[in-house]
C-alpha cells in the first residue's frame, strides 16, 4: 500500500505534499491504475495531520482527474493519459542520477547547491529542447 510522507521543512503545504507524491508515484509506475490510496483517516493517524487537510489533497487529486473517490469504498487512480515509466527504466535512470549526485557531494556541493545546479541545467535542456 502507498505510504504518504510529510517534509515539514520544505517550505511546501502539506495537502500540495501528499497530491505531489501521488503524482510523482504514478508517473513513475509506483501507482497504477485502480489502486486505492489509504482512506483520510489512515493518513491522518500515519502522519498526525488535519483531517481537512488529507481533505484538501484528495479533492484536488480528484480535480486533477488523477484520483476518483468512491462513497463507501476509497479513492482510486484513474488511468492517466501518458504511459508510466517502465521498471527498467527507472532503475537505469534512478541509478545514473545516483551516481551524479555522489559526484555532486563529494565535489564539495551541498543540498541547495545540487538543487540549483540541477534546475538550472534542467531549464537550459528543456529551452534547447523547444528550440
Amino acid at each position: 500500500m502507498f505510504v504518504f510522507r510529510l517534509d515539514t521543512h520544505s517550505g511546501v503545504p502539506p495537502y500540495l505534499q501528499l497530491v505531489q507524491q501521488v503524482r510523482q508515484a504514478v508517473l513513475l509506475g509506483f501507482l497504477q491504475p485502480g489502486d486505492r490510496l489509504p482512506l483520510i483517516r489512515e493518513v491522518v493517524e500515519d502522519l498526525a495531520i488535519n483531517p481537512n487537510t488529507v481533505a484538501k489533497a484528495y479533492r484536488q487529486m480528484e480535480l486533477e482527474n488523477l484520483v476518483t473517490g468512491r462513497p463507501g469504498q476509497g479513492t482510486f487512480v484513474n488511468a492517466q493519459q501518458s504511459a508510466a515509466m517502465s521498471a527498467a527504466t527507472y532503475t537505469s535512470l534512478g541509478r545514473g542520477l545516483a551516481t551524479w549526485l555522489r559526484r555532486a557531494y563529494a565535489a564539495g556541493l551541498d543540498e541547495q547547491a545540487v538543487n540549483a545546479l540541477f534546475a538550472s541545467v534542467h531549464q537550459q535542456t528543456r529551452n534547447e529542447d523547444v528550440a
